[in-house]
Order: C-alpha cells, then structure tokens, then sequence
C-alpha cells in the first residue's frame, strides 16, 4: 500500500488542499488523517481517492493535538509494509517509525514553530499555570520530530523559507516544491475598488494592522475574507467603520468572484510560510500588497506584481501602500501578475512529484 499521511483535513486551507493534491498526482495512494472535520466537507467533492480517518483530534487546541498524536504513534501499525509514505504536517511525520519498510518522503510546509523559534511567544498565550505543560510538551515534540525527519529518506519544502528552517531546527537538506495553485480558478473579473483580506484572523498574520489602517482611510474600503480567533476582536475594532466589511469564510466560488472583482490583495504576515493566496491573487491579475519576507520574497515581485512592504510593518506604510495603487497602477501590473501566477500552478507541481516518487 502506498499512503499520504497528514495531520487534519480541518479546514478548507492550503495544507488541506496540498494533502489532496498528493493524492490527486500519485494514483493509488490512500490519504490518513487523524480526523476529517465537517469544514473541510467542500475539499472532499469530487475527490476520487479515499480518506480514512484515524478517528481523533476534535480541534487543534491541545487536547486535540495530542489525540492526533496518539492516533500516529499508537494507531498507525498499517503502515509497517508500506510501499511509500508521504508524511506532511506537524504530527503525522511521528509515525515514520511505525514504518518498517518502503520509502519514507516528507512534505513540510512548515516545522512546528510554536515548539521552535515561536515558542516564547506562543508559550505567552497561555495561561500561567499551564505554562509549565506547554514547556514539557513542546520539549517533547521537539525531539521527535527532529528525530522523524531526520528518519526520511527524502525531505521536501515548500519554499525556500521553510528549507532553510529545516536546515536549522533539524539539520537536514531538504529540496524545494512549491505547492500546487489552482490558477486557472481564478481570473479578472473587473476593478470595484475595494482591497481584499483572505488570510486566516490569527496573530501572527497581523490583519489588526490592515483594520487599524482602513480606519483612517475611511475612503477606502477593506473586505476581509476570512474567519479565525481574532474575528471577534476585529470585528469589534471595526465597529462604525462602514468602509471595513467581514464576509467571514466562503465558497472556492465566491472566494474567486471577491478576489476577481478587487483592485489589489493585502497580505502581510509575520515570516509566512510560502503563502498561496498572493499567488490566487496575482492569477485573478490583481497586484499583492505584502511584506518583504518569508515566502512573499519567492512569489511576488516588488515593483512588478505588487508592493512589498518592511517586514517591521507599520500603519502609515500600509496606508501609503494603498494610497499608491491606484486603479490605474492596479491594471498596468495585470499581465505580470498573471504570467507569474503561471510558475506556482497545479500542473509543474504535480509533474515534480511524480518524478521525484518514480
């Protein structure tokens, strides 16, 4: 048999999306998670493939997390003959050493950084007493996920960012794939005016600063497309601010028509990963107002295909930012958006891996 196992199919994101696209590239391979949540229903239409669920985590909070653990290191014997693995995620790799035979190859879209160089400050959002806990569980998952990626006997990164984490938390040489973008999914659809949000309300992708801007710039206006752990708090910072809308998460359908119908995306997270929404923006021809770090420096190009801002991102250069791309300035960076969207789409990423599986 022959596997591609990951952690959650959680939501309807980027590395729910990669996980079938394994799939979808390398017939005959059957996709292991530790739980399929409702959410990620619209993800399961038309996918051919089966999906078996190892019956646990509930959420990625803490609890859950471990019960995904449990279910990789105590549940995944199945895997002792298999033929190739393709592990992926942060927990799912912890079961290479059930694997006694066959290829071992990993997909990282990230190490888990909240048990690595964001530890201190994931560690500040807990509370007090649970500090000690969250100390002794990210010391464990530091050891062994070291030691299970250092057990592949390929390891693969989705940019050259997260290569170069490897390299440093786990000592390994990984090679670079960049994830499959469904470009042709997206296209011009026309210029209202408005400056789209679809990065996940989370800390770290700092959409409390792009409100905070649009707040005092009441004559432009901002759609966030997105839901996450600080919607609440977001929603509330933008209350009376009629230039500020929340559409929450959407349809691929809907979520295609928002980003065909803007003037340009915004997306300016703390050292992303790779980050594929820039890349469904730049295919739909519209411009990407990011920052200057992380995966952003491999997907847009500043000056051409968007604006890249300091990483020591501010409100007054995101209001700048904006200012500047005008309608006119939007339309005359549409053909070069969409010829690099070209480079990131679905076909180049699945002709790769399977001449790297073969």
């Amino acid at each position: 048999m022959k596997y591609v196992v990951y952690d959650f199919l959680q939501v309807a994101g980027g590395a729910e999306r990669v996980t079938l696209a394994l799939a979808r590239a390398l017939p005959g391979f059957e996709v292991v998670v530790a739980r399929v949540s409702p959410a990620a229903g619209p993800l399961l239409f038309g996918f051919g493939a089966g999906v078996r669920s190892l019956g646990g985590a509930r959420s990625r909070r803490l609890g859950g997390v471990l019960e995904a653990i449990a279910c990789f290191v105590g549940r995944a014997g199945f895997l002792a003959h298999a033929e190739t693995v393709i592990y992926s995620g942060f927990y799912a790799p912890l079961a290479v050493h059930r694997q006694q035979a066959g290829r071992r190859i990993y997909y990282c879209h990230t190490p888990p950084r909240f048990a690595f160089e964001l530890q201190s400050f994931y560690r500040a959002r807990y509370p007090w007493f649970l500090r000690p806990l969250f100390d002794v569980f990210t010391a464990w998952l530091r050891v062994r996920y070291v030691r299970a990626v250092q057990a592949m006997d390929m390891v693969l990164a989705n940019s050259d960012n997260v290569r170069r984490r490897l390299e440093v938390c786990c000592g390994v040489q990984a090679q670079v794939l960049h994830p499959p973008v469904d470009v042709a999914r997206f296209g011009w659809l026309a210029d209202e005016g408005y400056f789209l949000s679809t990065a996940r309300l989370e800390p770290l992708k700092r959409v409390e600063v792009l409100v905070q801007a649009f707040l005092q710039m009441p004559h432009q206006r901002l759609v966030v497309c997105s839901g996450g752990a600080e919607l609440a708090t977001l929603v509330a910072l933008a209350v009376g601010a009629p230039n500020i809308q929340f559409v929450g998460w959407t349809s691929d359908a809907e979520l295609a028509d928002w980003v065909g119908r803007a003037r340009a995306t915004l997306y300016v997270p703390v050292d992303e990963d790779f980050g594929m929404s820039p890349v469904e923006s730049m295919a739909a021809g519209k411009p990407v107002i990011g920052v200057a770090e992380g995966g952003l420096l491999e997907t847009v190009l500043d000056g051409q295909t968007g604006v890249l801002l300091s990483p020591a991102l501010g409100v007054q250069a995101v209001c700048a930012a904006v200012e500047s791309m005008t309608a006119e300035r939007a339309r005359a960076m549409r053909a070069a958006c969409e010829a690099r969207a070209q480079v990131f789409r679905s076909e180049v990423f699945e002709a790769r891996i399977r001449a790297l599986v073969k």
